[in-house]
């Protein structure tokens, strides 16, 4: 993720409206918050309607953010939706070292190729199945926070759970909270990377 020393880590999410980027970039933020670290999150919409290209964004450091700008710069992107790339430009300012971790059933040296990512490291989680087999709906928002909690070494696992039942609870119930922990357990085990 970011180089030694670096504090401040800039993630952008990249979805179509109505797959949970904009509640994975606030949920990541909290629980960030939770573990004593400065972070920010926040959208930006095209047309606002479901299935349309947006972008969330989150900052997290261990020092007050000054900066209220969208991440230009990021150091891993989130692509919850595939078919964004070629159509999106997801790429925009990320690093060679940066991270991309996507939505697809691909390995990472498939959709290397696929996507045709030069640079970067690239990590693959299929979490539209999972989201399908768990929570039987394709809201792949909280598989990528599974996988991105894995990849990035940013939050603790078990803070992300503890989180997660603490905050969507009372909003959609216990079944449903559930459901989505095992999405994100699923993901945290099954994201892949070019190593493996």
């Amino acid at each position: 993720m970011p180089e030694k020393g670096q504090d401040l880590i800039q993630l952008r999410w990249h979805s179509r409206g109505g797959q949970g980027a904009k509640t994975a970039a606030d949920f990541f933020t909290q629980v960030a918050i939770s573990e004593g670290k400065y972070s920010q999150a926040f959208p930006e919409y095209g047309p606002e309607r479901s299935g349309a290209p947006m972008r969330s964004y989150t900052r997290i450091s261990s020092e007050p953010i000054k900066l209220h700008s969208a991440v230009y710069k990021p150091d891993a992107v989130i692509i919850l939706d595939p078919t964004l790339v070629g159509t999106v430009n997801v790429w925009e300012g990320l690093s060679e070292e940066g991270e991309v971790v996507i939505n697809t059933r691909l390995t990472p040296q498939e959709a290397r190729k696929e996507f045709n990512i030069t640079g970067h490291k690239v990590f693959t989680i299929d979490a539209t199945g999972i989201a399908l087999d768990e929570l039987g709906r394709n809201i792949p928002n909280m598989p990528m926070v599974g996988a991105l909690v894995k990849v990035s070494g940013l939050l603790e696992l078990d803070h992300v759970i503890e989180g997660l039942r603490k905050t969507f609870s009372a909003k959609f119930g216990k079944e449903v909270v559930e459901k989505n922990v095992r999405a994100i357990n699923r993901a945290y085990k099954e994201v892949r990377t070019e190593d493996a």
